[in-house]
């Protein structure tokens, strides 16, 4: 099994530079900024980049200190898919590339992918790890010193 935990951060909400991270429980991670983004956004991005970097037939367990993101990618995706990518009140989904890009990305994964909730800065290394990363990313990202992938748009591919 292969367990990552992933974070994002948005300096100035919303509209800020953003940052994101993954980080494995091996000790490899990664991260990146977008120049204006949301807390959201870069909690998606986090967790789409993770699967992306992850790929083949070993179980993935993402750790997230966001309720968003992982309801997003495990719990409301079936239903606004079902829906014709409809919330429940029937309006368009926020964030729609970055939540099907990670529907997406589940489905073409060979092995399982799975999330954990854990609290945010309560000391659990991992998740503290990932905090610094997209806190630096989004720091340089604001700075001009450091560029990262782009958002996928309803227009665009997603990042993978």
């Amino acid at each position: 099994m292969i367990t990552v935990s992933t974070d994002g951060s948005c300096l100035r909400n919303p509209g800020g530079s953003s940052g994101w991270a993954w980080v494995n429980h091996d000790g490899t991670s990664a991260a990146g900024g977008i120049a204006s983004g949301t807390n959201q956004i870069a909690e998606l991005m986090a967790v789409l980049e993770a699967i992306g970097a992850h790929p083949g037939p070993d179980h993935l367990q993402i750790e997230s200190d966001s309720q968003y993101a992982i309801k997003c990618a495990s719990v409301w995706v079936a239903g606004w898919k079902r829906k014709g990518w409809r919330t429940a009140g029937g309006k368009p989904v926020s964030n729609l590339a970055l939540v099907q890009g990670i529907e997406r990305a589940i489905s073409e994964r060979t092995g399982p992918v799975a999330f954990t909730w854990v609290r945010g800065h309560v000391g659990n290394h991992f998740n503290e790890r990932a905090d610094e990363l997209c806190g630096q990313a989004a720091r340089e990202t604001q700075a001009g010193h450091r560029a990262g992938p782009a958002v996928p748009t309803a227009e665009s591919d997603s990042l993978f």
